[in-house]
């Protein structure tokens, strides 16, 4: 495959709602390139980026995958890498990386369905993070579309500079360019009308231009160039292109748009990487200039685990040049690793090139050590060099796994790190006290794909049930114990009192040992001894079998005898004191609490209050980011959240998200008390 130069490389996610017809746009822009031979089917199994078999069953995306194809045309091919995007929230763990290895951000909208949830998230991810932003407005041949109408709503949503590239004709058999040589019919508006627009929004980011603009009254499209770069930088233009994947109206457009108006790697908003310092202090900004002559910065943004090919490590070349056999330091790392072959992706296909520069999206495979959001660099001294955080969600659904045969924990374990290695949304807890795996995931429909991956690629069942719930125990009051711990067996005995007292610290103090003991009536070498009788019992519970915490215990006395007082007398008097201490301290049971945050339509808003208000929630407040949206902060205990996010799908028809955050313990209902002491009071019996 040719080599190019930077400026004919070009950078493009294309991101948005699911059901968006994103897959389907890759297929038309890869054929009518000549990249393959003619477009493939999502519903046949025949893409290019959904390949594998899990994407075919379900039809629709689950990863991220990357198009890379030469657009013939002018001097030189230009070279355009083409990442397709999952579009259910669940799945934005593989979405939102794409977003920090291009320039541009293509947020592709269904004709039909309009201004979706993803939509309006997508653009405000974009522009946070500094990129272009096209918006393409695909299916334009759909039935009962009012594509006037769902520009107005465009404009309405993300400003007045959604401005259209071109717009729909022929009743939407073809589109009408308005910006390279304005001629035509359109459906609705008029391209003149489109094209003076266009021209009065880019002018007014170039003072000289506008002044040879209000003399002249025309300026041309090559002389708009650069300034329409420069408006679409700081946001001041967000194009709006209209096309259909399915008749290919509007997809030679789209290609010409990409090719000629989408910036290349030097005309993008530079990267952000992070310089940390090594004795520690705040971060400091640090641009990476796309020069193939400075040290190389490339950051991985994908890991894929392939069966068959190992660890894949897809990167983003920001910085320098990269060739097989260039020596790589990962991240902090000292011991650099070697590229043995790089390659260019299409798909599950892989073209080995000998090089990779600014602006180049590439893979390494077989490098086990390579992981996510990771710096590749080729100096030790740029070990210091961060990227810019992902602001991903947090993955707070959660289900407790343990493998259906016995004897396949080990593989169980290599299985879910190889996906936690994958997706940065995916994360494994083990919970001690309740000897628990906890997979967590995005949502129901996250960790459901998961296990079936885990069942279908790696033949491993799981079974599945709620993750446990961790209460904690607290006391209520002031009490005192005593233990006499006395034992004699015919040669040395054992013997150790011990006098304490507890008291309840405020929630989130943990917990706190004192000795107070004067006049050595429990010599020194035995307090630990003691205290670790009394820690004994902080881990097991004492009213429900839930870890205690947020009190203080004082061991203010005690007696000793001179030969029959030993370590594990003082254990078992410290462990008994501290029972008799809380059996009169009013034990209670605490329930985790934690912050909800719900992004969901307006509409919706009465439904979701309600929902959280019938399961003891309390509403904090509330926001709308943007029109036709409201943000809700509210407050619940966690077990009552359990059925809440299959809930808040139902409710909001899938365009609902939340996250999950703790926030603090505090004391459970008296009904949920007795229920929790019961259902401890037989496991308790049986252990005896």
């Amino acid at each position: 495959m040719a080599r190019h130069l930077i400026k004919h490389l070009r950078t493009l996610a294309l991101v948005g709602q699911a059901g968006s017809g994103k897959t389907s746009l890759v297929e038309a822009l890869l054929a009518r390139a000549g990249a393959i031979p003619a477009a493939g089917s999502v519903e046949r199994g025949t893409t290019v980026c959904d390949y594998t078999p899990q994407e075919k069953q379900l039809q629709h995306s689950l990863k991220l995958a990357v198009a890379s194809f030469a657009v013939n045309g002018g001097e030189q091919p230009t070279f355009v890498h083409l990442l397709d995007t999952p579009g259910y929230p669940d799945f934005l763990g593989h979405a939102l990386p794409a977003l920090a290895a291009v320039e541009t951000a293509a947020i592709v909208i269904n004709a039909q369905n309009g201004i979706e949830m993803m939509t309006g998230r997508f653009m405000q991810w974009a522009a946070k993070r500094g990129l272009d932003r096209l918006v393409v407005v695909n299916k334009i041949d759909a039935e009962n579309v009012d594509l006037e109408g769902l520009l107005g709503r465009i404009q309405q949503a993300f400003g007045k500079e959604c401005l259209p590239l071109n717009l729909p004709a022929a009743k939407a058999a073809k589109v009408s360019d308005c910006f390279f040589a304005p001629a035509g019919e359109a459906d609705f508006s008029s391209v003149a009308e489109a094209h003076q627009r266009l021209v009065d929004q880019v002018v007014e980011v170039d003072e000289q231009l506008m002044a040879s603009y209000l003399e002249k009254g025309e300026v041309s499209p090559e002389e708009l160039h650069e300034p329409l770069e420069r408006a679409m930088r700081e946001g001041h233009l967000v194009p709006v292109v209209f096309c259909s994947a399915k008749s290919g109206a509007g997809v030679q457009e789209l290609l010409e748009v990409i090719v000629k108006l989408m910036p290349n790697p030097s005309e993008g908003n530079p990267p952000a990487y992070l310089s940390v310092p090594v004795d520690g202090g705040a971060p400091a900004e640090i641009q990476a200039l796309p020069d193939p002559g400075k040290h190389a910065l490339a950051h991985v943004f994908k890991i894929e685990i392939d069966p068959y090919i190992g660890r894949l490590a897809v990167f983003r070349v920001h910085q320098g040049r990269i060739t097989p056999g260039t020596q790589l330091y990962l991240g902090e790392g000292r011991k650099p690793v070697k590229a043995g072959h790089l390659y260019l992706l299409r798909g599950k296909s892989q073209t080995e090139v000998a090089e990779a520069v600014p602006g180049d999206i590439c893979a390494i495979a077989k490098v086990d050590e390579i992981q996510f959001d990771q710096i590749l660099h080729d100096s030790p001294g740029d070990a210091h060099i961060r990227a810019r955080p992902l602001e991903l969600p947090v993955p707070v659904f959660g289900l407790a796994v343990q493998p259906k045969k016995r004897g396949d924990e080990q593989k169980v374990s290599d299985v879910l790190h190889k996906l936690v290695a994958e997706d940065p949304c995916f994360r494994i807890e083990h919970n001690a006290q309740a000897n628990e795996t906890v997979m967590r995931g995005l949502g129901e429909m996250h960790l459901r794909t998961t296990l079936d991956k885990i069942a279908n690629q790696y033949k491993v069942e799981l079974d599945t049930r709620p993750p446990s719930i961790p209460y904690r125990e607290t006391i209520a009051s002031r009490a005192e114990g005593h233990s006499r711990h006395k034992k004699q067996t015919g040669g040395a005995g054992q013997f150790g009192e011990v006098f304490l007292k507890v008291e309840p610290l405020p929630r989130g103090k943990g917990f706190e040992f004192v000795d107070m003991v004067k006049g050595g009536a429990i010599p020194n070498q035995f307090i630990p001894a003691v205290e670790k009788g009394v820690r004994g019992v902080l881990g097991t519970g004492f009213l429900a079998g839930y870890p205690i915490q947020d009190l203080r215990v004082i061991v203010y006395d005690g007696k000793s005898h001179p030969v029959d007082s030993k370590e594990v007398a003082f254990v078992s008097a410290g462990r008994k004191a501290f029972l008799d201490a809380l059996a009169k301290a009013r034990a209670i049971v605490l329930e985790p609490i934690v912050n909800v945050s719900i992004v969901a339509p307006e509409h919706k808003m009465g439904d979701i209050t309600g929902e959280l208000s019938g399961h003891r929630g309390h509403i904090r407040g509330s926001d709308a980011p943007r029109p036709g949206t409201v943000q809700i902060a509210a407050q619940a205990p966690l077990a009552e959240l359990e059925q809440f996010p299959a809930r808040l799908k139902s409710l909001t028809a899938g365009h609902g998200s939340y996250t999950l955050e703790f926030s603090h313990y505090e004391p459970a209902p008296p009904q949920l008390q007795q229920k929790l002491v019961a259902a401890h009071r037989p496991a308790a019996h049986a252990d005896d």
